[in-house]
């Protein structure tokens, strides 16, 4: 037998096998019993009443303070909002923690002179 005949009698078998099991899978969907699959329609979104709306607003007016959007509508946060602390901690010590609040650049550009 050569191998093209080789070829074309196996790719026969396989292509008999694969209908034939094609054939028992669909049978098999047919006959069982079906499963009713139910959808439930999405919420709708409503808008939310006026005096909930005006309260919302209030709120969070209140959270964010000063920080009021100017007429872009942005809210422009900076360091100045937040009151700085200043302690006198120790920071060479072991257990020690730096102070809370920020540190200008000119400091930061001071301390890296001297390092260079």
């Amino acid at each position: 037998m050569k191998l093209s005949e080789l070829k074309s009698v196996v790719k026969e078998a396989v292509k008999e096998a694969i209908q034939e099991e094609m054939k028992d899978i669909l049978m098999e969907a047919v006959r069982s019993p079906q499963q009713v699959i139910t959808t439930t329609p999405a919420p709708q979104n409503t808008p939310m009443p006026e005096d909930n709306r005006l309260a919302m607003r209030e709120n969070i007016q209140n959270v964010l303070g000063n920080m009021m959007p100017d007429a872009n509508g942005t809210i422009k946060a900076t360091s100045s909002n937040v009151p700085m602390q200043v302690t006198n901690t120790n920071t060479a010590s072991p257990d020690s923690q730096l102070p809370t609040g920020e540190v200008d650049m000119g400091q930061i550009m001071n301390l890296m002179k001297g390092k260079v």
